[in-house]
């Protein structure tokens, strides 16, 4: 009889265990079970932009993963930036930019978050040379010569960036101190809205990435006059370094990543970086980057936290010895 018992008591036990696991899993449904929306924070058609879609559709194409790139432009990325700090850490709310993120609270006066500690780093995809290019009615044409001109009618020159503590603003300070000119600094709503207006004459010059610029250098609508690395870019072996033509240790690129709201559970971000970064390297396989004129990097994201961190603080003191005020 106690045996009888013991048997009964346990198939019972066993038959709650069950009831009891079933809610459980109808709880957890597979991730992603919905379309994940990938925020750029900059206008369609830049650098930014560019790589934002060719990394979603090749997620879309390995893994089946529903992804949706919004535009949301505005407030020198703070607006993107901001839906995706709001939003509810569920890992269907991703944020992708380029270096400019994190360098907020050092451009903006009053920045609307800490890039560094209200966002969780996910990965970071990829880097980029970046190019000078000039408005194609300017008579200079080559960077001494630019510069020479610059510096007899500098009232006559404006810079166009794409947002304020991007690559291209930073390598534009680079630029005005190392060439001894302090050419006004105008900043748009993402590179395309700059770009055009340098190429229409509205504005003469622009640093922005290679991806972004070189189409419309290689067409003329607008003058190359140099890449902004140490090396010549293979993409563009045609034109010159900065260095070579006369403005030595100039050296700046462009960097990309992924963010998530500050809360993001730590599974899901390891699980989103092995996404992201296996998605990488397939492109660089098939050479896709390449053709955009971009590196791969395949890093942890506590890589790409330290990375970030060590960014913003060489960036910072270049800001310090340009002496530039926030706005």
């Amino acid at each position: 009889m106690f045996q009888r018992r013991q048997i009964l008591l346990s198939s019972l036990s066993l038959l709650g265990a069950s009831l009891g696991a079933a809610p459980l899993r109808a709880q957890a449904p597979k991730y992603p079970d919905r379309p994940i929306r990938l925020i750029v924070p900059f206008a369609a058609g830049g650098g930014v932009d560019v790589f934002a879609r060719l990394l979603a559709e090749k997620i879309r194409q390995a893994h089946g993963y529903g992804f949706v790139v919004e535009n949301r432009p505005g407030a020198n990325g703070a607006i993107g930036g901001g839906a995706v700090r709001n939003a509810e850490a569920d890992g269907y709310t991703l944020l992708f930019s380029a270096s400019t993120h994190v360098m907020a609270r050092q451009v903006m006066k009053n920045a609307p978050y800490d890039p560094l500690t209200d966002f969780a780093p996910i990965a970071r995809v990829g880097e980029a040379p970046m190019m000078i290019v000039m408005s194609p009615s300017l008579a200079p044409n080559t960077l001494s010569e630019m510069i020479a001109a610059a510096r007899a009618t500098p009232d006559t020159w404006m810079f166009a960036v794409s947002a304020l503590g991007a690559a291209g603003h930073l390598a534009t300070i680079d630029f005005n101190r190392r060439a001894g000119l302090d050419l006004t600094i105008v900043s748009y709503r993402g590179t395309a809205p700059g770009l055009n207006d340098v190429a229409a004459g509205h504005i003469q010059l622009m640093i922005d990435p290679v991806l972004a610029l070189l189409p419309m250098a290689n067409e003329k609508q607008v003058k190359g006059l140099a890449v902004t690395t140490a090396k010549r870019t293979a993409l563009a072996p045609d034109y010159p370094t900065a260095s070579e033509q006369g403005l030595a240790g100039f050296d700046h690129s462009t960097w990309y990543g992924v963010w998530g709201p500050k809360t993001l559970p730590a599974p899901l971000i390891g699980h989103l970086n092995e996404t992201i970064n296996d998605a990488v390297r397939q492109l660089a396989a098939e050479e896709r980057l390449a053709q955009l004129g971009l590196e791969a990097i395949a890093e942890t994201p506590a890589g790409f936290d330290a990375f970030a961190r060590q960014y913003v603080g060489r960036n910072a003191e270049l800001l310090k010895l340009a002496k530039y005020e926030p706005v």
